[in-house]
């Protein structure tokens, strides 16, 4: 899919119009924020899991060629085989090919936003396959003709009466009313792809290195099926989703469903080993894993290796003031939020998404809530900077930077330019306290005012403070 990253302001404020969406994003604030704090405050410890969970993945990456390996040795021994993808293009072709062997028609597909990264559904389509996502959100986008705008629910913009007109008219059948009767619908139309699927494709929220082990979690029960029906299980993820141990897998777990859903567990967690052996009732005959890299050892060998520590929970965006204003869709590729606005430079460039790094009120908030600890605002700083010596930002953006340098460098222009800026801001509120216009701050004082500055400044202040009168 082609980042449309750039357009990231007009689509914000397309969507700050639209009142449907913002409807549905302040759901967001009371549903999952506000169960993830419960669930946070519930947990004896949750900090000290939290520091597990960043020490867990952070030595996954420091040994991530060792465990990919050991995985990979480990899943042959219970009869399954690795496949190894440089980009999209090879993951796509590795993925395609498989089904051909299998002779396959319909194929079934379990949430993976590695394969939203990948465009697999379009290849899939193109080479004659009919690919049918089963997760319930992204069953609703698929047949909508959108793209997921949020990690753990993908139609997380869309209301129950748009839903509800949606299924009407692509199923055919007399419109719905009630939530229960529209996921009802939708079981009974999945039911028949899921009996007549010939090959399933999932992604995986981890591999343990030291069984060959693919774990998954979902609510609806619906990888269970996609993985276990056909006859092929394909397994598409990303190369830092490798842990050492089940014991550490089961860390991350506990800190994955709280930190999305505020639950203590996903419904679903399963934990698969190979292919159906014999004596099993059901399984894949067949399991193959394929190991996506596509920018990700480079990000592990520099300065964004902490963005890869992400369990994909999304949490950053329940907390982010941006994301809950503009949406997922407004940040114009796969992964959204904050933890988007470090991925997508990453993955497609900065020259293609440099306006994502700004997409931040910098409040912190993400980092705070992060299940391990990844420094988000931090490492949007650090492309923030990038795009500044790329010179992608505006000349406006250069010029300011650079007075401000110049300014930062010398004290007393920098103190004197500070009186000035105080006294015109005053002199703006016309002694009201609050200025509602302000020159080269037009966007900001659109929406709300900006508090004056009262007395001395803050160097005075700090002055005094430090060299008080005898």
């Amino acid at each position: 899919m082609d980042p449309r990253s750039l357009e990231f302001r007009q689509q914000s404020i397309a969507a700050l119009s639209n009142p449907q969406l913002q409807t549905a994003l302040g759901g967001i604030k009371t549903g999952w924020a506000g169960s993830r704090s419960r669930a946070a405050l519930a947990f004896p410890d949750f900090e000290g899991l939290r520091e597990q969970g960043r020490c867990i993945r952070d030595h996954a990456l420091a040994n991530v060629g060792t465990l990919l390996e050991e995985f990979e040795r480990n899943l042959q021994l219970a009869g399954g085989r690795v496949h190894w993808a440089r980009d999209a293009a090879e993951a796509n072709e590795i993925i395609a090919g498989l089904c051909h062997d299998e002779k396959a028609k319909s194929i079934t597909k379990s949430k993976s936003m590695v394969a939203e990264e990948i465009g697999l559904n379009a290849y899939l389509e193109a080479q004659g396959f009919q690919t049918i996502e089963t997760d319930l959100g992204e069953y609703i986008i698929q047949i909508a003709g959108q793209r997921p705008s949020h990690l753990v629910g993908p139609a997380i913009h869309m209301t129950k009466d748009e839903v509800a007109d949606l299924f009407a008219r692509h199923h055919g059948l007399p419109r719905k009313e009630e939530g229960a009767e529209l996921v009802g619908e939708a079981r009974q139309i999945l039911r028949d792809y899921y009996l007549n699927a010939d090959v399933g494709i999932t992604g995986a929220n981890f591999l343990v290195a030291e069984t060959g082990t693919i774990i998954t979690v979902t609510n609806e029960g619906n990888a269970e099926l996609t993985q276990g029906l056909p006859n092929r299980h394909i397994v598409l993820t990303g190369i830092e989703k490798v842990v050492p141990t089940m014991r550490e897998a089961f860390v991350l777990l506990r800190l994955l469903a709280r930190s999305a859903t505020g639950q203590a567990f996903s419904v679903y967690t399963t934990a698969i080993t190979g292919p159906k052996r014999k004596g099993d009732l059901d399984g894949p005959g067949k399991l193959d894993v394929v190991l996506l890299d596509n920018g990700r050892s480079t990000m592990i060998a520099g300065p964004f290796r902490e963005m890869l520590r992400c369990i994909r929970c999304g949490a950053c965006m329940n907390h982010c003031p941006v994301y809950l204003a503009a949406g997922g869709h407004a940040y114009g590729w796969v992964y959204v939020g904050p933890m988007g606005s470090v991925l997508t430079p990453n993955f497609v460039g900065i020259q293609a998404a440099h306006t994502l790094p700004n997409a931040s009120t910098f409040c912190g908030k993400c980092e705070e809530v992060c299940p391990v600890k990844i420094p988000l605002p931090g490492l949007m700083r650090k492309l923030r900077e990038v795009q500044h010596r790329g010179r992608h930002n505006s000349r406006t953006a250069r010029t300011l930077m650079a007075a401000w340098g110049f300014l930062a460098v010398r004290p007393p222009l920098f103190r004197l330019a500070n009186r000035v800026a105080g006294y015109s801001m005053r002199l703006a509120s016309r002694g009201r306290g609050r200025a509602d216009r302000l020159l080269l701050a037009g966007n900001w004082t659109a929406s709300r005012s900006m508090p004056c500055p009262e007395g001395e400044t803050f160097m005075a202040q700090w002055r005094k403070r430090r060299d008080p009168p005898a």
